[in-house]
């Protein structure tokens, strides 16, 4: 019977797994200090829409260039700046509210490229790799493509902390701290098109919104201060890519989909936690209800809460 260290340990001595724990730790960094933004800010949709939207890139590169990590690459970047720029037309250019711009180009460029898609001949098991990821497969440079990504993400978070921190509570405010909101928003739908592109190889483009949400979701139930809960969520992140490629070792499962999965049960695990902490705390020391008093001076009646 095998022991705990060996059940632990033993998956990553071969080489393609030890190449998906690195690509997918370095996925989770970079996504867990972007996405820590994403969630104060509220730009779940966007991001989300981001991770679909750049398929339509995908799928032209694959076919006009024969596919690899280079050039799907670049077509899912081109795709990303295309829908940002496109929101920020309809929203300037229309009276309809941020998110309307993004529904629609978030369906317009999913329609595209499955469209795209379906017209090009063999597409099936690429388009099962673009979906779902290939983090057992993940090649050398890939790594090197995803440290890069995490650097450009740390030094973009570090040098937009101040104006992402303002933005995230009044734009106004933040433009008259001379913080240069547009910029900063710029920016952040930069980095968010950053996370999504260089990370859709390790764990799916379905799946990489897994990771840009759930540890920075995790994250905001432990902790208060943006540097604390960033270095939670790459925390979690991390953790959460080791487990889900231990599970997909040993129970025969997709790897992308264990990672992103773990992540996700990772924050129902913490919140069910502190709702049930709050309850006990809300209760008297052996379980009684707490009371309140209805006056500061009136000794009576009480009213029961918890």
């Amino acid at each position: 019977m095998e022991t705990l260290v060996e059940l632990l340990i033993d998956p990553f001595v071969a080489g393609f797994m030890q190449r998906a724990l690195a690509a997918g730790a370095l996925a989770a960094v970079t996504c867990s200090l972007v996405g820590t933004w994403v969630v104060l800010r509220g730009l779940t949709f966007m991001g989300d829409a981001l991770a679909h939207g750049v398929l339509p890139g995908v799928a032209i590169a694959y076919i006009l260039l024969g596919g690899g990590d280079v050039a799907t690459s670049i077509g899912a970047a081109i795709a990303a700046v295309v829908m940002i720029a496109g929101v920020n037309v309809v929203q300037r250019q229309s009276r309809l509210p941020e998110d309307a711009g993004i529904g629609l180009l978030f369906v317009g460029m999913l329609a595209l490229g499955v469209t795209i898609i379906s017209r090009g001949s063999g597409y099936f098991g690429d388009l099962v790799g673009f979906l779902f990821g290939a983090a057992l497969g993940v090649p050398p440079t890939a790594i090197v493509v995803q440290a890069v990504a995490a650097f450009i993400a740390l030094v973009g978070v570090a040098v937009f902390h101040r104006a992402f921190l303002a933005l995230s509570f009044d734009e106004r405010k933040a433009q008259g701290l001379g913080l240069h909101p547009r910029l900063a928003r710029v920016a952040l739908l930069a980095l968010i098109a950053l996370a999504i592109v260089s990370s859709f190889r390790t764990v799916g483009n379905l799946l990489v919104y897994g990771l840009l949400i759930a540890p920075p979701a995790t994250a905001s139930l432990l902790a208060r201060r943006v540097p604390a809960m960033m270095a939670t969520s790459v925390a979690v992140g991390v953790v959460s890519v080791y487990v889900g490629l231990l599970l997909s070792y040993h129970l025969d499962l997709a790897a992308g989909a264990a990672m992103a999965g773990v992540a996700v049960i990772a924050f129902f695990t913490v919140l069910t936690v502190s709702q049930t902490r709050a309850v006990w705390r809300r209760r008297g020391p052996r379980g009684t209800l707490a009371v309140h008093r209805t006056g500061a001076d009136d000794p009576g009646p009480v009213r029961a809460t918890g």
